[in-house]
Formats: C-alpha cells, structure tokens, sequence
C-alpha cells in the first residue's frame, strides 16, 4: 500500500495531515526553530543542523537565518551555497540545488500545489512538483519560484521575479512572470556592474 508520504515525494495527490508528515514537519519546525534562535557567532551549530534537516550538503555552505521549510529531507543543496535572509522551501517534493548558487533575501521556492477546484481542494488534497536550480545560479531577492520549475545552470533571476516556467542555462531572467531578457555572454567577464570596467 503506498502511503502519503511516497505520494507527495513521487508527485501524486496526497493528505498532507496524515500522522507520519505532520510528525515530519513538526521535527522540521523543530529544527527551524533551533537554527533560528542560535546566535551569529554559532557558526558550527547552525551549520550541524542544517546538515541534520536537509536531504543532502557539501562541506561548503552557508544559511542566513531565519530559514523555513516544509520537511528538509527534500533539499539537496550543492558546494559553495548561500543563502540571504528568510529563505522559505516548501519541499513537499525534491528541491535540488546546484553548486555555487547565491541566494538574496526574501526567496521562496514553493514546490507545493493544491487542486484548482474548490470543492477538490477543500478535502484536503495537495500536490508537489520538483524544483531544480542548476550550478552558478544567482536568484535575486523577492523572487519566488513555483512548483515544476527548472532553472539552467549559470543563469540570473532578477529580484522580485514569479518564475512559472522552465528558465534555460545562461540567460538573465526577471519579472512577473518571469522572462528571459538575454543571454549572458563573455564579454560580461570584463564588467563588474553594467558598464562599470574591472580594472
């Protein structure tokens, strides 16, 4: 018999209140609520519970509090990770996350979803669609991305972005929703900030 929770990883329609994930989310927020309450100089502890609450890390990583997800065991995350201020992950399905990506304040990555008829979605059921951030991403603050999306390796996502839909490798993104506005190409390497010279 397969359970809830194998139908909320798997992607099929699931009751988010059965015991085993409420159980799961509870040591999550527990977690949560640990890594948000230790202070600054606690480097290695919050670093310990982070690696407790996530699915997969690498040595190299770094998490601004406060952080929120859903159940944690669904985040992989790559080397060299940051991530600003009130990061929140809905990982009712798998969040996984390149290496060398930055991450501003205020991100949500929401892989969660519920039925868009009402009397459908007022039994209970929910839905969740992997999210996938590829190598050398940089996501800019504000911005949210919605379930199912794929963003390719070394793009940038503007602040204050809605991505609703897959952003290829190596384009900047922005907007609501998001769109790609052009590549990124090497004459970049010579520019620090629009036409502002590295010297």
């Amino acid at each position: 018999m397969t359970t809830e929770k194998e139908k909320m990883i798997t992607g099929e329609a699931y009751f988010p209140n059965d015991k085993t994930l409420s159980e799961d989310r509870l040591l999550a927020q527990t977690l949560c609520y640990r890594f948000n309450q230790l202070e600054p100089r606690q480097v290695k502890a919050k670093k310990q519970i982070v690696k407790e609450l996530f699915g997969k890390t690498e040595k190299m990583f770094y998490i601004e509090p406060p952080f929120r997800c859903d159940y944690g065991y669904n985040i992989e995350i790559g080397e060299n990770f940051y991530a600003n201020y009130n990061l929140t992950v809905l990982d009712c399905a798998p969040v996984r996350i390149g290496d060398n990506v930055m991450i501003a304040p205020n991100v949500s990555l929401f892989t969660a979803g519920h039925p868009i008829h009402h009397e459908l979605r007022n039994t209970g059921l929910e839905y969740a669609v992997p999210i996938t951030i590829g190598d050398n991403v940089w996501i800019g603050g504000n911005t949210v991305i919605n379930p199912g999306v794929t963003i390719g390796e070394n793009t940038v996502i503007g602040s204050g972005s809605v991505v609703t839909k897959d952003i290829p490798a190596n384009v900047i993104a922005a907007g609501n929703p998001c769109r790609i506005l052009r590549a990124i190409t090497e004459e970049e390497k010579k520019y620090y900030y629009k036409q502002r010279r590295i010297k």
